[in-house]
């Protein structure tokens, strides 16, 4: 994980609060407080990199990825450990009428919901993988349909993800003002603690997101001389364009390439054997991510419960 003194803290999207906690704050909310630092920072320099034409740029790979997935979940033990504090239980139990209560509940809702949108298209991803893998190795005719069904299905995942961290963002833009003053500082520096992670759990999937469903290549050429030069870049894969790709993009540039060949009955069987290994090496990808998402579940389900247990004690 990129530590925070690699890049600048990036702001969220929803700053109807501070940034940052009082100096005074309880030592596990500092260390939330940490943890949030280094999110924002491999956030700030993963989405740079993503968007950036440079071929300087330091594309985020699927370890990354994986790596803010066991980011979060470090993240959420903190705020699990935040809660079980008797200073944390009483003050949010002495408020938990108040609108905030609810928000906080809803909130664990949401961040549930885009972990299960995620899910579903890492799920349909894997499959879509698998049969490609299976008519690469059956050397099938219709290996050409498969790979233009597995680049369609992806840009429906893409707008169906989409929206559902849209919705979750506009509800987080919504959070009501809370101030951190007075004799309820501390049950500031919890709802503070609790939006900003919402806030970073959103940001850190949507970077995932436009990692795994980038919808084409930087490669738009037709028949034999995709291959020719896809071919090439993978031999010079320091030099040139390869080197601008993101992971993800090599391996729609492969699809892409394979989808022309095979419509031009020029498909050969080095071209399909790149096309295998990539694939294969994207299932693997796509598991570790399954297992971090699966982790983050079990942490989301948990904060929710102790929410849950607090306000009806």
């Amino acid at each position: 994980m990129v530590s925070s003194s690699t890049a600048a803290t990036m702001k969220s999207p929803n700053h109807v609060r501070s940034t940052s906690l009082p100096s005074r704050s309880h030592p596990l909310a500092q260390r939330v407080e940490e943890q949030l630092g280094k999110l924002r920072a491999w956030n700030t320099l993963s989405s740079s990199s993503s968007s950036s034409s440079s071929s300087s740029s330091v594309h985020p790979t699927s370890e990354m990825l994986c790596e803010s997935l066991n980011g979060l979940v470090d993240l959420y033990d903190c705020v699990g450990d935040l809660l079980e504090l008797p200073l944390t239980q009483q003050a949010l139990v002495h408020h938990r009428h108040q609108k905030w209560a609810e928000e906080a509940l809803d909130g664990c809702l949401r961040m549930l919901d885009v972990r299960g949108s995620a899910g579903d298209v890492f799920m349909k991803m894997k499959e879509h993988v698998q049969d490609l893998q299976s008519a690469l190795r059956r050397r099938e005719p219709g290996v050409g349909s498969k790979v233009s069904t597995f680049l369609s299905s992806k840009r429906k995942m893409k707008k169906d993800i989409k929206k559902c961290l849209k919705a979750s963002k506009r509800t987080e833009n919504q959070s009501t003002l809370f101030p951190l003053l007075g004799d309820n500082q501390h049950l500031g520096v919890v709802i503070h603690v609790l939006r900003e992670v919402r806030s970073i759990t959103i940001s850190v999937f949507e970077t995932i997101s436009s990692f795994m469903l980038v919808s084409r290549p930087k490669i738009t050429l037709v028949g034999r001389s995709v291959v020719s030069k896809w071919m090439g870049m993978q031999r010079v894969a320091c030099e040139g364009e390869a080197k601008k790709m993101s992971e993800m993009e090599r391996v729609d540039a492969t699809l892409y390439s394979l989808h022309s060949s095979n419509v031009c009955k020029d498909i050969d069987a080095e071209s399909m054997q790149i096309a295998q290994k990539q694939l294969e090496g994207l299932e693997l990808s796509i598991q570790s991510l399954q297992d971090g998402l699966d982790c983050l579940f079990r942490h989301l389900i948990k904060t929710r419960v102790s929410l849950l247990n607090i306000f009806n004690h």
